[in-house]
């Protein structure tokens, strides 16, 4: 599905985030790409989503390679993978529902389909009885749920998770971590996690590929990670 083909990604200041990196990620697996702070794991989901592109190399997506996308057609990209941000970026004006809703909004879909695939995707994240609610009214393990049922309601075929337990406790981690393991197990969707969190990656056992300073120092099927 995902397969990434010598790519490296330097930025203007001469910073090299990610050095000659080779790797494929099939259809509905679980990834844990870990490492320190600054080993390169943000710049590699941006670069799947093409937010940034890299400066050498090729990142094909089912066989077609992004950085050759047009710009007017990198929206149906972008509607396959959804991707969950450590820092949420909810709307804190809207209920849990009307976050959820965002993605659908743009659709135009009827309100009867958006009432169903929401409704869907917060019984699935258990938060069906928080819909009416507010952030501000959340829990931070809430929060995360709201952020992941916002990124899954468009049913994309990848799903990007950028550190979502950064902020949270290891039990709120955990339960959060379980959310994004069952949306990969019933839904087929691809996960692919960054994280540095050692705790969550050794107790779940998925594949795991470990950066350090941009280079790929190991990938191991349920493998482990001992941070730095």
């Amino acid at each position: 599905m995902i397969q990434f083909e010598q790519v490296t990604k330097a930025y203007p200041n001469g910073q090299v985030a990610l050095e000659n990196i080779d790797l494929a990620i099939d259809d509905s697996e679980f990834v844990f790409i870990v490492g320190s702070s600054g080993a390169g794991k943000s710049t590699l989901l941006k670069l799947i989503t093409r937010e940034i592109s890299p400066t050498s190399g090729s990142i094909l997506y089912n066989g077609e390679d992004i950085r050759k996308i047009p710009p007017d057609k990198l929206p149906i990209l972008r509607r396959r993978v959804g991707t969950v941000f450590q820092d949420f970026k909810l709307l804190f004006t809207r209920t849990v529902f009307e976050n959820v809703a965002v993605p659908l909004e743009v659709r135009s879909l009827k309100d009867s389909e958006v009432e169903r695939r929401v409704s869907s995707v917060l019984e699935k994240v258990g938060l069906l009885e928080k819909a009416n609610d507010f952030p501000v009214q959340l829990s931070g393990g809430e929060v995360q749920r709201t952020a992941i049922a916002r990124a899954i309601v468009g049913q994309p075929e990848v799903l990007l998770a950028d550190e979502p337990t950064g902020d949270l406790d290891p039990k709120t981690a955990e339960s959060v971590v379980k959310v994004l393991e069952k949306i990969n197990k019933e839904d087929k969707t691809t996960v692919i996690m960054a994280t540095h969190n050692a705790q969550i990656v050794n107790h779940f056992k998925k594949r795991v590929v470990v950066l350090k300073k941009g280079k790929i120092e190991k990938d191991e099927k349920e493998g482990k990670y001992e941070s730095d």
